[in-house]
């Protein structure tokens, strides 16, 4: 068998094949090692995104969430709607807000957005762009290093403002490449590195910071990610990898001082 259908693999991937079904499949995967490595890649990821958003699950619904949820309780006592108990209709309105988008989980569960600066929200938005393509084994970017002169050239028209990736040979890191992502309200950036160990390394540069003017460098820790962030002007840059934090602060002040602007930057972490 040349190949096998595309829904045996995500099967597998998910864990759903019937026995009978598995053993046919991993016999096939045994003679295409590339098909492996990349299902084994997928998996990584899937088990990633769970220890990230898997502790959402247990988190009260937003007080937004629930009034939306009494307000149509009460129309229904009006005769205006069904009377459906208060758990089912917020779980309905859960189950909508988490289908249309990622960015829901990121940004608007927790506050208004004009309400919360948008250095907040980096770090998360950050973490989930690198759990999503930091393990992908044969495409983690869309321009490689080797095009380098191409991918800044892309990214800073897209940006509308010059990006270039910082230089961390130095520090055991080399540049992969880079891809372009949506972020709040327009394109961001990602550039990825490596080391000799085959670790990964991602810095998102954002373009959107409006009205946020705190300098200071910021620690978080989203899931199985570290995360070292700060605002600089209107930019936004996150570092984020599954390395320690010493040594990710150790990067992230390697990366500021190429990229950074010649101004004191208060050196503070929020745990």
């Amino acid at each position: 068998m040349s190949r096998l259908p595309d829904a045996d693999l995500h099967a597998w991937v998910d864990g759903e094949l019937p026995t009978d079904r598995q053993a046919e499949v991993e016999a096939w995967l045994a003679d295409h090692p590339e098909a492996t490595q990349r299902l084994h890649a997928y998996r990584e990821q899937k088990r990633a995104l769970r220890r990230l958003f898997d502790p959402v699950l247990d988190e009260p619904l937003p007080e937004s969430l629930r009034a939306s949820a009494d307000t149509l309780r009460v129309a229904g006592t009006r005769g205006r709607l069904p009377r459906w108990p208060l758990q089912r209709i917020a779980a309905g309105f859960a189950i909508a807000a988490v289908s249309g988008t990622l960015g829901w989980l990121a940004h608007d569960r927790y506050r208004p957005a004009e309400a919360v600066a948008e250095a907040a929200m980096l770090p998360r938005r950050a973490a989930i762009a690198h759990v999503v393509f930091s393990p992908d084994i044969k495409r983690p970017v869309e321009i490689g290093a080797e095009h380098e002169d191409q991918l800044v050239t892309w990214l800073s028209r897209r940006l509308g403002t010059p990006v270039r990736p910082p230089k961390l040979g130095a520090l055991g890191y080399e540049l992969i490449g880079g891809r372009l992502l949506p972020g709040h309200s327009g394109p961001v950036a990602q550039f990825m590195y490596h080391d000799a160990s085959g670790q990964r390394l991602t810095l998102y540069v954002s373009t959107e910071n409006r009205t946020n003017r705190d300098t200071a460098f910021r620690f978080a820790t989203e899931g199985p990610v570290n995360v070292f962030y700060w605002i600089d002007g209107k930019f936004g840059y996150a570092l984020s990898a599954g390395a320690p934090k010493d040594e990710l602060s150790r990067i992230a002040m390697a990366v500021y001082d190429q990229l950074g602007k010649p101004q004191q930057l208060q050196r503070k972490e929020t745990l």
